[in-house]
């Protein structure tokens, strides 16, 4: 019994270790990487400055119930630098005043739609243009999803790129130049995704980041850092090995046809992003061509996270869920070769499917074993050291790159709040998020019925004048 319970301690204490090992990993080639890209882009963006060459692009966005924020975020991409791209709004049957909204803001009327749809989706309703923005079209149908809502809208693009974003972000004006660079540049890029920064905490003026602040919530405040962490060393560190397995549902531009021939997003998944992401790598390596999915650090998209823990918890709970479903329904990319099959997408089955389950183990193992002594107080400490200290090394690793590199948050207090929260967050939050992710890992083991949930939105960071 001894040999086992020591068998246990090693191997727990060895998980967290590795795990801790490859988010430092991932740090040293984000920076790395991030560096040559500043170096670069430092040239490459004195200002914008159309080749005329730019393809135009069809902004895709689903809205579902988003009454309080959708005019201000309209305003915002009507607003966006970029010689020619046009607006579909699909509204997946709101049971608010999103349409009502829309119509009397931007003046619509309804037309006639003629072209065959490539993707399958829920019953169309009625489609319609702007009388004020002729880029500006509104198709209104049946309730069937994010994924069935962004289909509908890939249907009636126009343009051989589409970006797909959030009805409730916000992009910077320079956002969709910068974002579509590597298409323009590389013929073998067929998709590539942007940053996302929380919004909560600042304000938006008429569709214009006016002013970049730090919300009030805790919640808001530890979210935060996770995106910091998530976007400005995980995504950057895979990118810079070919290798990433998400483009952001909130804010990415795909090559039209490619996402057609691929059958679209999958309106079964509640990871639809992911799980498109994942399943382009399994069929373009399958077919043997050339391609990459990459990243881009500086074009920015700003998004409202939650603030009470149920809509939080449910959020989190459904990710995991559908980080579940997109690894499994392409499982076949495992050890397929590259980088892809061989690295990113075994760390992802072990240290990110299957972690809440044994992160949250060994938490309760470790202490466990402590408390009944059956573990010296040395072996625990080190379980500590590596579960949560070099936890608080990578936030504030984290954290410490973004002050040298963009520098978002402007004020000194700025920094030394959001230091202290990348080591608060480390005592309860990471370990909060570990319960709701194992949450949705058995909502997919045992099949239970997907449901997305209501995100609650207080539009209070958004102002007109």
């Amino acid at each position: 019994m001894a040999g086992l319970i020591e068998q246990a301690q090693w191997f727990f204490l060895g998980y967290f270790v590795l795990l801790q090992l490859g988010y430092i990993v991932l740090n040293l080639l984000s920076f790395g990487a991030l560096r040559k890209y500043l170096e670069s882009a430092s040239v490459d963006h004195l200002g914008v400055v159309f080749s005329g060459l730019e393809p135009p692009i069809t902004v895709v966005m689903a809205a579902y119930n988003e009454a309080a924020t959708i005019v201000s975020s309209l305003r915002s991409l009507l607003q966006l630098n970029y010689p020619e791209f046009e607006i579909v709004v699909i509204n997946d049957g709101s049971t608010d005043a999103t349409l009502d909204i829309l119509k009397r803001e931007f003046r619509l009327v309804a037309y006639p739609e003629t072209r065959e749809p490539a993707l399958q989706t829920r019953t169309v309703r009625g489609y319609y243009r702007s009388r004020l923005r002729p880029n500006l079209r509104v198709i209104d149908k049946e309730n069937g999803g994010r994924a069935d809502a962004l289909n509908a809208g890939i249907n009636i693009g126009e343009s051989p790129l589409f970006c797909a974003i959030d009805a409730d972000s916000i992009l910077q004006r320079d956002s969709l130049f910068l974002v579509v660079q590597p298409l323009l540049n590389d013929p073998d890029v067929v998709a590539a995704g942007g940053t996302i920064r929380v919004a909560n905490g600042c304000e938006v003026r008429d569709g214009f980041l006016a002013k970049v602040g730090l919300p009030r919530s805790p919640l808001a405040l530890f979210q935060i850092v996770e995106y910091l962490r998530a976007f400005l060393f995980g995504r950057i560190g895979w990118n810079s090995i070919n290798a990433l397995l998400i483009i952001s549902g909130a804010f990415g531009v795909f090559r039209r046809n490619v996402v057609v021939a691929a059958g679209g997003y999958d309106t079964v998944t509640l990871g639809e992003d992911m799980e498109l992401t994942v399943r382009l790598h399994r069929i373009l390596r399958a077919k043997g061509k050339p391609y990459r999915l990459t990243f881009v650090p500086d074009p920015v998209c700003w998004t409202e996270v939650p603030q009470d823990l149920r809509t939080l918890g449910r959020q989190r709970a459904r990710w995991h869920r559908g980080l579940s479903e997109s690894l499994w329904a392409n499982r076949g990319l495992l050890a397929s070769g590259g980088t892809v099959g061989w690295i990113a997408f075994p760390y992802a089955v072990i240290f990110e499917w299957l972690a809440p389950l044994v992160e949250l183990a060994g938490y309760l193992f470790m202490a466990a074993a402590w408390a009944l002594g059956a573990m010296l107080g040395p072996a625990f400490l080190a379980f500590l050291a590596a579960a949560i200290g070099m936890g608080v090394l990578v936030s504030v690793t984290a954290l410490l790159l973004e002050e040298m590199t963009f520098h978002v948050y402007p004020r000194l207090r700025h920094f030394w709040l959001l230091l202290l929260v990348a080591v608060v967050e480390n005592l309860g939050f990471r370990q909060l998020t570990t319960i709701w992710r194992l949450q949705g890992l058995f909502q997919w083991l045992f099949r239970r019925k997907a449901v997305w949930g209501e995100m609650k939105r207080s539009g209070a960071w958004q102002k007109s004048s």
